[in-house]
């Protein structure tokens, strides 16, 4: 085992105490396991296999790791570089979240340590088995192997190395292999504080790396995508595949907000190298050829140390208060899913106790969203869908609007008087004319004929043409019933699951709100019953003013009708002007003629049109009244009135033991359950006081500059300088300049001698 010693003078500006704290805090937080369930700020490499990543793992850490552990293509790997004065190398296992409690204990108790390099190629093959990884076996692994690294000269960095990504399956590698460690490297990249460091190998055309897509992917902006080109060594000196990494590597071709950079990896078919003599042969490298001329700042590796230590530092900064504010919701969540579990209850007065909390709970959230005050959490913003079906008072009121608009619209069995701007025909409509109307009302009256006078009808009559007319009613209210029991069903499904665990809502919800409703529906249908009676058994009866008023307006309205068409007749004209002349030029005697000739001489046509306006006139009064009382009697009074009673302290208090110990009585997955939040929420609990203590450090905690930021100070320092270098090339120019400067200076002294000797110029 090798280790490189390097200067880290320039590393050591960058931090001050309080901020090395906090990255040693972060690599705490993240050995605990709150990555899980938060993102935290940090630093992945990941590439294509055979990119070169364990080369600049190896250059960034100046540790040569064995080549047979296969670091960087089984597992996910955390490197912790830290400046101690003694060297040490720790080596444990973070368990990934999908495994098993016991393995999750086994795996997280590993943890070994040496006071040198020399075996660590051996702690690394005793981490690969407790992972179960082995040649013949399982090949890689989710879980994360934690190497921390510490020395007196070694970089303030951490680092998260990725399994490569592999183009196709092989007799060592099937094709669950590929997708699993696509699926890791993704996860790994979509975390929205992921600094990602997208290795891609010049051997390679890069348009054809997985990586580069990925990456684009998981980051769109660039925003947080450094790009590292490995082996440029192998590039033909002026051929096209040169130039074309070279505008890579400025940036030209894929754009990162963070630039690129260009590392020199160590040439492995020529045997065991050094790696302090591969800095070296780096250095020979980048100072000769075209590569001369790109900017220090983007090549070799001991720029991107001080690079990655920027970024890294950078985005904890930056990030810290909105990872307070994630690692705060995530504590509410889990908070208020432990409330929902309660105590344990192991006992029966535990579990009748609980009973009766979350009936307390249940009561007062349904007659809160009954009676339209919308302030608990519980109702979440109303622009969301399960928003607006909590808030049920809001549900029912647009349903009865809906349902008084479908009955208005679709009724009445005969639709008459279509036209283009309302031609809409229900499911259970006819469209007719009137005249057709007529002629069927006639044909019921002749074959209905009492002892009536000619030209009048039968009362009953209005009876069957009203329940004729009104049979879509029973239809279209039975739907609006039910749909209001649905909305309420789904209200209540969504409260008792709020207030209570999953295993104890499922049984509350069917062994006893389910059973009420169903006990509701039938009330329900019933009562809608007893409305549409009246409407379809009896006859019509109003003392409603409105009827009259209808009547005659009605009435009038036809007999005007007939006038406009006895005076069309009269003056041959298909239209009645707005003025028909003076009193001179009408025939009195013939006007009044025609007007007496438009009286209906067909008796049974006649009674027909009373019989009918007298119906329609009834049928707009009895609808209204209908829509109310389906509304109050029905939808409110025995729907939404009730619904606060289905569950509440009586409801807990009244059950039998077997059904209390049913609903309530603690299953294993409950306990489970239970034992997991405790444990989230002691983890988001030491994150939290943990980022807290760096809040208003100066330099910390604030949004000082995003790493985009110092990655494109950086280039344009770099560019700037060699400008400033080339200038310094013309020394003559710039001093004949100053003089100039000075000369034009005294043009505006108001001394007319000065003003002569700046003439003689």
């Amino acid at each position: 085992m090798t280790l490189t010693n390097f200067k880290s003078d320039a590393l050591d500006a960058l931090c001050t105490q309080e901020q090395l704290d906090l990255l040693d805090s972060v690599d705490t937080l993240r050995s605990q396991g709150i990555s899980h369930y938060v993102s935290l700020p940090q630093i992945i490499v990941c590439g294509d296999q055979s990119s070169g990543k364990s080369s600049v793992l190896e250059a960034i850490s100046g540790v040569s790791f064995p080549v047979k552990s296969n670091l960087c293509t089984r597992f996910p790997t955390e490197l912790v570089l830290r400046k101690h004065s003694q060297v040490g190398v720790r080596v444990s296992i973070v368990p990934h979240h999908s495994r098993s409690e016991a393995e999750q204990q086994s795996l997280g108790s590993f943890c070994e340590q040496l006071g040198g390099f020399d075996g660590l190629a051996i702690l690394i093959e005793n981490a690969k088995a407790a992972m179960g990884i082995s040649t013949h076996g399982k090949a890689f692994s989710n879980d994360l192997l934690r190497v921390e690294i510490s020395g007196p000269d070694r970089p303030h960095l951490t680092i998260v190395d990725l399994p490569g990504l592999i183009h196709s399956e092989t007799r060592q590698q099937s094709a669950a292999d590929v997708q699993l460690v696509q699926s890791v490297v993704q996860s790994y990249m979509s975390q929205p504080r992921s600094i990602i460091l997208a290795v891609v190998s010049a051997k390679n055309d890069f348009a054809n790396q997985i990586i580069l897509r990925l990456a684009r992917d998981a980051d769109p902006t660039g925003n947080r995508t450094l790009g590292v080109i490995t082996k440029p060594d192998i590039l033909v000196a002026g051929s096209e595949s040169e130039a074309s990494f070279i505008s890579l590597a400025k940036n030209k071709d894929v754009e990162f907000r963070l630039g690129w950079h260009v590392l020199k990896n160590m040439d492995s078919e020529r045997g065991h190298w050094d790696l302090s003599e591969r800095d070296v042969q780096e250095w020979k490298f980048f100072s000769r050829g075209i590569w001369e001329d790109m900017p220090r700042s983007l090549v070799g590796v001991n720029t991107l140390r001080t690079r990655l230590s920027k970024l890294l530092l950078g985005q904890i900064a930056a990030e810290l208060p909105s990872l307070i504010e994630e690692i705060n919701a995530k504590s509410d969540a889990c908070r208020a899913q432990l409330s929902k579990l309660g105590q344990p209850r192991a006992t029966l007065d535990a579990q009748r106790s609980y009973l009766f909390h979350i009936s307390q709970s249940f009561q007062s959230l349904v007659k809160t969203a009954v009676d339209g005050t919308y302030n608990e959490p519980f109702f979440e913003p109303a622009q969301t869908d399960v928003g607006y079906k909590r808030r049920i008072r809001a549900v029912i009121q647009n349903l009865n609007a809906e349902f008084a608009a479908n009955l208005a619209r679709y009724g009445h069995y005969r639709q008459l008087d279509i036209t283009e701007e309302n031609d809409a025909i229900g499911e259970h409509q006819i469209q007719i004319s009137r005249d057709d109307y007529l002629d069927d009302i006639g044909t019921l009256l002749e074959r209905t004929r009492g002892r009536e006078l000619p030209g009048t009808y039968d009362p009953m009559i209005t009876r069957d043409l009203f329940q004729d007319h009104s049979r879509p009613w029973e239809g279209i209210s039975r739907n609006h019933v039910i749909a209001a029991w649905v909305a309420a069903k789904e209200f209540l499904q969504q409260v008792v699951t709020y207030v209570a665990d999953k295993a104890t809502s499922t049984a509350l919800f069917d062994k006893v709100i389910l059973p009420a409703l169903i006990e509701l529906r039938e009330t329900l249908e019933q009562g809608t019953a007893e409305l549409l009676a009246p409407h379809q058994q009896r006859h019509p009866i109003t003392y409603n003013h409105y009827f009259t008023e209808t009547l005659q307006h009605t009435r009038n309205g036809r007999q005007k009708e007939q006038l406009r068409e006895a005076l069309k007749r009269h003056f041959k004209v298909d239209h009645l002007p707005s003025a028909y002349g003076t009193w001179d030029s009408v025939d009195l005697r013939a006007l009044f003629d025609s007007l007496v000739r438009s009286t209906e001489p067909n008796m049974t046509k006649y009674a027909s049109e009373e019989a009918l306006d007298c119906m329609l006139a009834y049928y707009k009064v009895a609808l209204k009244r209908f829509v109310d009382d389906i509304a109050t009697e029905v939808v409110e009074m025995k729907l939404l009135c009730t619904l606060p009673g289905i569950f509440n302290p009586v409801t807990a208090f009244d059950m039998s033991d077997e059904l209390v110990t049913q609903i309530a009585g603690e299953s294993e997955e409950s306990r489970s359950l239970r034992e997991q939040l405790n444990k989230k929420l002691h983890v988001l609990a030491k994150g939290s006081d943990t980022c807290r203590r760096f809040v208003g450090i100066r330099g910390i905690g604030k949004k000082l500059a995003t790493p985009s930021r110092i990655e494109t100070n950086s280039i344009k320092n770099s560019q700037t300088k060699a400008a400033s270098q080339t200038i310094h090339v013309l020394p003559n120019f710039q001093v004949a300049l100053g003089a100039l400067l000075r000369k034009l200076k005294t043009l505006r002294s108001p001394n007319m001698t000065t003003k002569m000797n700046t003439r003689s110029l």
